[in-house]
């Protein structure tokens, strides 16, 4: 049938085509035509059994395109609109056993380079055209593309730190390819999979969402994308899921820590309602939360008066009774102790025993009295040889003992004492001038070297002044040679470890009548009270401030150094009532927010946790009480003792020092200002001023007392607002900073920053400038500074103290008068209410003479400012009048 007659339209280069298959196929094929189209279907177009698809060149492996079609009688394909040549396809022929129609099918393979000669936007195409005797038909074109994937993704998946139950969305944006490649998610080289675990899903652009985290969901995320030529794989994203801490409720609180008085309570709780987990936050607040709590002291019974005698009875006894009523044991107090009934023999005309028997009990009696008498004579005769002799030995001299440092390190022997007996014995009692820089004492010493000298007793300083006033002593004396002494204890092993210097030492010798050590401007002393060292003994006794750095006292997590480390002994001598040691401390003493220990290092030099502040028990041989600035460490053995502070919060602070120290004399265009930073202990202080007297430097603002808070932040410095006219700054950076761990371990005693200032000209000499000091993320504060660098002036000299004493007599007739307990109150509980000291019943009441502690720490407290005017003001409150005639003034004693 002649083309232009097909009922199908066709292009001009179809047509040519058509003619051309026509003429060649009449020509070449007209004998191979084996299979002639039947009649009746001699007039259907072709149809396609099988059409090309699209398809993909995998590295440079070629490709096949497939095209079937019946009835056919030629199927030819057409790749970006040119004819495929003939040569290149594979042709198979076939018929359909059904219908009888002739099967054509024809194959082509398309190579990589064939595709990558078609430049442009358009993609490799190909499409097979099949003919008939009716007409031609076209099948779908076929793309054929070069896969591939790129290597790098468009968006990696970032790791994430997310609170629990939080939802969690992870981006990924996989590499570009053809064909798009298909995203899988895994976690932790394990593939999730949405329908198994619903708690993930896998959004349309490939993000994969976590609806509620959960703990197991911690790990390495990957996004895994691949297509049939390659599988790539992000880098990792972790996902940490955190717990925050949550406070457990409050348990119950504790008994209180006193049994007579004000003491304390606590109550503590857990971060573990949940624990936190995964850096997840720990609980804010206090984890120990104390109250003040006031036990009812225990009243100890006492008896009533003894009844009358009942008369005498048929069994020749009478009897009388009393009852423990005067006071009523009370609140765990003890009972009365003895007898509530006594019996006693009697003869009278109402006892019916015969005459015989009562002569015969008569005689009895009689002899007993008798054996009675020649007893106390005896002891009478033994008691005047008794006196005789010590008459005879006092008359002549007797050897005491001598208890020293020396003994006790195996150093020296004991010597004799031969004192001259007082003209005026009261004088023990005499208040003491201790206003001068001289060593003054009370009671009967002599001099170590004097060994058979006599001196008398006086009120007037019997020493040479001691060397830079260092030492301050009473009720003993000095050895005559310091260094001598202070080589004999460094000789022995426990003692290796003490300073050399003199200036940071005191030493003194004492005897029952005790007395105190004190270093000046450092706060630190030790009172040794009276009867602290046994009658007939005589011991040298030691002062000194440790070097922290010397030390290395072992401190771990929030633990920091809040005192000096001082010494004193020598340890291992007797005493038989605790000595008070005094030092300064740097805390907030605010026990809600520290767990506060005391130290004391052992023979062995291990340090050792004696104490712990606010559960004290009175029976130990320490007990510690926390003033705002001071300490006062009531002990029963000498050491080497330190105060150890660990925060239960961040609201814990330390108090530190600032101090800004220049040049007294600049000659220079640089000017240097150094600022130290340090505990707020009077130690440190004296130690900065004398290291800047050699410095030749000099003090130019007043110091400054700021609070350290353990946020561990660490600490910054700057300085503003010089007059950019005359002055500049040659510090390159904006502020200098101090890191935390070196102001709150406390072991490092001066940290200083110095900050270097140029002046324009040598006539400048006024300096305005503004210091700022602030904790990182935490408030600051700012000082200004207006000052004349070249006018020298002395801004903190020594300080000469008045020293207080109470007197040895007048202490014995208080504690007389005060131990013995009272029913109304007016005892030594009263005393210790006046004196604002009540919080310490417990401790007080475990004492044999209460009254006597409770001096001790007043003293302590007064040294300084204490008079017998104030005490004697105390006791008429209390409404002791007859303390009125022994409370006497300074200038009648």
């Amino acid at each position: 049938q002649p083309l232009h007659q097909s009922s199908v339209s066709h292009d001009p280069s179809e047509i040519i085509l058509w003619k051309q298959l026509c003429c060649s196929f009449y020509f070449k094929h007209a004998a191979t035509v084996t299979h002639p189209l039947p009649a009746a279907f001699s007039d259907l177009l072709p149809h396609f059994l099988v059409e090309p698809d699209d398809v993909y060149i995998v590295k440079n492996k070629p490709v096949t395109l497939t095209c079937r079609s019946t009835p056919a009688t030629q199927i030819y394909f057409k790749c970006n609109g040119e004819w495929v040549h003939q040569d290149q396809h594979l042709i198979e022929r076939d018929v359909d056993p059904a219908t009888g129609l002739p099967v054509m099918q024809v194959k082509i393979d398309i190579s990589r380079q064939q595709v990558e000669k078609i430049f442009g936007l358009d993609d490799y195409w190909c499409q097979c055209v099949a003919w008939s005797t009716t007409g031609t038909q076209k099948s779908q074109k076929a793309y054929v593309r070069i896969a591939y994937l790129r290597k790098n993704f468009e968006e990696e998946p970032l790791g994430k730190e997310v609170a629990l139950d939080q939802e969690v969305l992870l981006r990924c944006h996989p590499p570009e390819g053809v064909p798009p490649a298909e995203v899988e998610w895994q976690r932790n080289e394990e593939l999730i999979d949405p329908k198994t675990d619903p708690n993930f899903f896998i959004t349309v652009d490939h993000n994969l969402i976590i609806k509620q985290a959960r703990l197991a969901d911690t790990g390495n995320y990957t996004c895994v994308a691949k297509n049939i030529v390659a599988r790539r794989k992000s880098s990792s994203a972790t996902v940490i899921v955190y717990v925050n801490g949550g406070w457990s409720t409050w348990a119950t609180w504790s008994a209180c820590s006193a049994v007579c008085g004000r003491g304390w309570q606590k109550r503590s709780r857990s971060c573990t309602n949940p624990t936190p987990l995964n850096g997840g936050t720990s609980c804010e607040g206090q984890s120990v939360q104390k109250s003040a709590c006031t036990a009812t002291c225990p009243v100890d019974g006492g008896w009533s008066e003894w009844s009358k005698w009942s008369p005498c009875g048929a069994d020749c006894t009478m009897w009388r009774s009393r009852e423990c009523t005067q006071p009523t044991p009370s609140t765990g107090g003890k009972e009365c102790q003895g007898l509530d009934l006594q019996s006693l023999n009697c003869t009278s005309e109402q006892c019916p025993q015969s005459e015989y028997h009562h002569l015969s009990a008569s005689g009895a009696e009689d002899v007993a009295l008798y054996v009675g008498i020649v007893a106390v004579a005896l002891c009478l005769t033994l008691l005047l040889i008794v006196l005789v002799l010590v008459y005879r030995r006092k008359k002549e001299g007797l050897d005491a003992d001598v208890a020293d440092s020396s003994i006790l390190t195996t150093g020296f022997q004991p010597m004799g004492i031969k004192p001259t007996k007082p003209e005026n014995s009261h004088l023990l009692t005499i208040q003491p001038d201790l206003t001068s820089t001289t060593t003054s004492y009370q009671g009967t010493l002599r001099s170590r070297h004097e060994v058979t000298g006599k001196f008398s007793v006086s009120n007037g300083p019997l020493l040479e002044p001691l060397p830079n006033g260092s030492h301050t002593l009473h009720n003993g004396k000095l050895p005559s040679d310091p260094n001598d002494f202070m080589n004999r204890l460094s000789s022995q092993t426990y003692f290796k470890t003490l300073p050399r210097d003199n200036v940071n030492t005191s030493y003194g010798t004492f005897n029952f009548l005790g007395g105190r050590l004190t270093l000046p401007n450092t706060g630190i002393s030790l009172l040794i009270p009276p009867e602290a060292i046994p009658r007939g003994k005589i011991y040298e006794i030691y002062l000194t401030i440790q070097k922290k750095e010397d030390m290395r006292l072992p401190l771990a997590g929030c633990q920091t150094l809040l005192s000096p480390v001082v010494s004193c002994g020598p340890p291992g001598v007797m005493l038989t009532r605790p000595v008070i040691l005094s030092m300064d401390h740097c805390s907030d003493a605010c026990l809600e927010n520290w767990t506060i220990r005391l130290k004391k290092q052992s023979y062995e030099g291990m340090w050792e946790d004696v104490l712990q502040l606010g559960e004290e028990v009175v029976s130990e041989p320490y007990y510690c009480q926390l003033e705002a600035e001071t300490c006062r460490v009531f002990t029963e053995q000498l050491g080497r003792f330190a105060l150890v502070g660990e925060s239960l919060s961040m609201a814990a602070s330390k108090r530190f020092k600032l101090l800004l120290f220049a040049p007294a004399y600049c000659s220079t265009l640089e000017y240097n200002i150094r600022v130290y930073c340090m505990d707020d202990t009077q130690d440190l202080l004296k130690e900065v001023m004398q290291m800047e007297r050699q410095l030749g430097g000099r003090l130019i603002d007043e110091p400054h007392v700021l609070l350290f808070k353990d946020s561990y932040h660490n600490l910054r410095l700057s300085i503003h607002d010089m007059p950019q006219a005359h002055w500049r700054s040659k510090l390159l950076a904006g502020y200098q900073e101090i890191p935390f761990y070196h102001i709150w371990s406390g072991s490092q005693r001066t940290l200083n920053c110095t900050f270097t200032l140029e002046r324009q000209s040598m006539s400048t000499c006024d300096l305005t400038c503004t210091l700022c000091v602030w904790q990182v993320e935490g408030e600051g504060q700012s000082f200004t500074l207006d000052f004349n660098i070249s006018k020298v002036t002395e801004t903190i000299c020594s300080m000469i103290c008045h020293a207080f004493q109470i007197p040895y007599l007048i202490r014995q007739k208080i504690c007389s008068s005060l131990d013995t307990p009272c029913p109304n109150g007016a005892d030594w509980r009263l005393l210790a209410q006046r004196l604002k000291l009540d919080r310490h019943m417990s401790f007080f009441a475990s004492k044999a003479s209460p009254t006597s502690v409770i001096l001790d720490l007043w003293e302590t407290q007064h040294f300084h400012s204490g008079n017998l005017n104030q005490l004697a003001a105390v006791m008429a409150e209390i409404g002791k009048q007859e303390a009125m005639i022994f409370l006497v003034s300074d200038g009648e004693c």
